[in-house]
């Protein structure tokens, strides 16, 4: 039998009222709220949080409190991967971010998204997964919708909203993201 976070995984209609999902949600919270209101000069304490919170990269990761998730185990990160302020990953399919990636405040990452049916929707939810390579820059207020990849070098620019597969080596912009130039 499949659990429902095994199906949740899988990109499957899920319940998200499951005891073990919201077991699994509040333990990520819990984290989150002590990284948001620990100390600043408790970087021992936050390493110690990061590493227990994300799927891997914990280690090298660098976040700017507040933050938030869903899971946190299913992000994954490269090498030197740097949050400022106010960013949200909504992490209930995998999120994988590349090595040397910046994403300034408030950038939003979705991997969770509903049914467009309004009975199916008030019981169930799914996702897709989110994948952003490396030397990416995210800009301020930017969002990332589900089943986006972001390919390596490319930038998104402040407050776009993107929803549609990125290449690598461009700038991104608006609402809904273009490609609005190609970069040397």
């Amino acid at each position: 039998m499949t659990s429902e976070q095994e199906k949740m995984l899988a990109g499957e209609l899920y319940d998200p009222n499951d005891p073990e999902l919201a077991e699994a949600r509040m333990v990520a919270w819990t984290r989150c709220h002590t990284i948001n209101t620990s100390a600043p000069r408790d970087e021992k304490l936050r390493r110690s949080i990061l590493k227990e919170l994300f799927g891997s990269g914990g280690n090298s990761v660098w976040l700017e409190p507040p933050f938030r998730c869903d899971y946190g185990t299913n992000i994954y990160f490269g090498e030197k991967v740097y949050f400022n302020f106010d960013c949200v990953i909504l992490d209930v399919c995998e999120v994988r971010i590349g090595s040397n990636v910046f994403l300034a405040p408030g950038v939003h990452i979705y991997a969770a998204t509903h049914p467009l049916d309004a009975e199916q929707r008030r019981t169930q939810e799914f996702g897709k997964p989110v994948t952003i390579g490396n030397d990416v820059w995210i800009g301020g207020k930017a969002v990332i919708c589900p089943g986006i990849t972001i390919g390596d070098r490319s930038v998104i620019g402040a407050g776009s909203v993107v929803t549609k597969d990125v290449p690598a080596g461009v700038v991104v912009a608006g609402n809904p993201g273009r490609v609005i130039r190609a970069l040397d």
